[in-house]
C-alpha cells in the first residue's frame, strides 16, 4: 500500500505552476501580438493629423490641407475631385424601381469622365436616360458579379451611343438594391 501512495504523489502537479505557466505563456502572446500589430498596422489618424500640421509648419505650408473633403484648418475649403478642371461631373443620385419584381428599389451614384471640357446639359441627358434604362432592368439581370458587368456594360455603351465619344468613363459610385 506504501507504493500506491508514492505513485500517485509523482503524477500529481502543483496546480499553481500549471497556472503560472499559462499566465507567462499569455503575458508572451498577447507582447508578441502587441509587437507585430504595431509593426504592420499604419499609425492611428490623430497620430497622422498631429505631424502633419507640423511638418506643414516646418515647410512654411499652409498647414490644415491635405486629403479628405473637409474644411482646412483655417476654414480653406478643399477642392473636390469632380469638378469641370478635371473632366468628372458627378451625376445626382439615381432611384427607381426595378422592371420585376416591383417593389424592389435601385439606389445609384455614377461619375461620368469626359475627354474634354464637361457639357453639364449632356450629363443631365445621360442622367435621364440611365434613370430610363434602370426602369426596364430586372432583378434577375443585375444578379451576382457578372449580371453587375453587365449592366455596367450596358450603361457605359448607352453613354457612349448618347455622348457620341465625349464620354470616356462612367464611374460607379454606389449601387444598392433594396
Amino acid at each position: 500500500m506504501a507504493d500506491d501512495d508514492q505513485g500517485t504523489e509523482k503524477k500529481k502537479s502543483s496546480p499553481v505552476i500549471t497556472i503560472a505557466v499559462i499566465a507567462v505563456l499569455s503575458l508572451l502572446a498577447g507582447g508578441g501580438g502587441w509587437l507585430v500589430g504595431n509593426m504592420l498596422a499604419p499609425p492611428p489618424a490623430e497620430e497622422v493629423a498631429k505631424a502633419e500640421p507640423a511638418a506643414a509648419a516646418a515647410e512654411g505650408g499652409h498647414g490644415g490641407g491635405g486629403h479628405g473633403g473637409g474644411k482646412g484648418a483655417e476654414g480653406q475649403e478643399v477642392p473636390h475631385i469632380s469638378t469641370p478642371a478635371n473632366g468628372i461631373v458627378l451625376l445626382d443620385p439615381i432611384t427607381s424601381n426595378l422592371a420585376y419584381p416591383s417593389d424592389n428599389r435601385v439606389r445609384l451614384e455614377v461619375a461620368l469622365m469626359f475627354k474634354d471640357a464637361p457639357d453639364v446639359a449632356l450629363a443631365e441627358e445621360i442622367h435621364q436616360d440611365i434613370m430610363a434604362y434602370m426602369r426596364t432592368v430586372s432583378l434577375q439581370q443585375v444578379q451576382g458579379p457578372r449580371g453587375f458587368q453587365y449592366l455596367r456594360d450596358d450603361l457605359q455603351e448607352r453613354v457612349d451611343l448618347r455622348s457620341e465619344g465625349r464620354v470616356t468613363n462612367v464611374m460607379f459610385r454606389t449601387f444598392v438594391i433594396e
